[in-house]
């Protein structure tokens, strides 16, 4: 369709205009439905009233008026009801047509978005930040080290030997590596039992190389 200019009018435009027209036709179709209904209605008191009265002419002629009007009040149902159809159709295509628009723009901005990144830069953006991320944590190692460093002084191996005087002195050990004497017993002759001490290091299934072990390892793991 066309203007007084001779340019197209826009698809969004012409089904408002179309939709417009279906929704008068429907208008006029149901006031004359109603107008139909009401004629029907009228008949039907007629043709009660003669034939009351005994005039069946006049009420076979009455009879058919009332047949035809209900069938003209069917074929207005029909025909509302294909003009909603219309209609309804009309929409799809509009929503469609709105669909349609909201993709091609949504492809426009995309395409422009496209257009404004550029891939050489990105890259070269991200070498430039591989690198600087490298040169920090460089930087970090560097100053754990010195931070390390400077807290190793003197008064932190006295800390340790202190503290591992305390865990010696927990398990009953001196700090010059003398092994306690753990009570033993042996048989009497008389089958008795008698109470002794014996250095660990000699009792029996060497016991003592065990202590002496662990205290070794913990002694390591300290100084660690």
């Amino acid at each position: 369709m066309g203007n007084v200019f001779g340019k197209e009018k826009p698809l969004k435009e012409v089904i408002r205009e179309n939709k417009r027209m279906i929704n008068r036709a429907i208008r006029e179709l149901d006031r004359e439905k109603n107008s139909l209904e009401r004629e029907e209605k009228r008949l039907t008191i007629e043709i009660k009233k003669a034939a009351k009265e005994g005039q069946m002419s006049s009420v076979k002629i009455m009879a058919k008026d009332l047949v035809r009007t209900r069938q003209y009040v069917t074929k207005f149902i029909e025909m509302k009801s294909h003009l909603q159809g219309c209609a309804l159709k009309m929409q799809t295509v509009s929503s469609h047509q709105a669909m349609a628009d909201a993709m091609s723009s949504t492809a426009t901005a995309m395409a422009k978005m496209n257009q404004a990144v550029n891939i050489p830069t990105i890259t070269k953006m991200l070498h430039q930040f591989e690198k600087e991320n490298a040169k920090s944590e460089m930087m970090q190692e560097v100053m754990g080290d010195a931070i390390d460093d400077a807290m190793d002084t003197e008064g932190n191996e006295e800390e340790e030997e202190h503290i591992v005087q305390q865990v010696l002195d927990e398990i009953g050990i001196s700090f010059d590596g003398e092994i306690p004497n753990a009570p033993g017993a042996k048989l009497s002759m008389g089958g008795g039992i008698t109470n002794s001490t014996t250095p660990v290091a000699e009792t029996a299934g060497g016991m003592g190389d065990t202590a002496v072990d662990e205290l070794e390892e913990r002694l390591n793991n300290l100084k660690r």
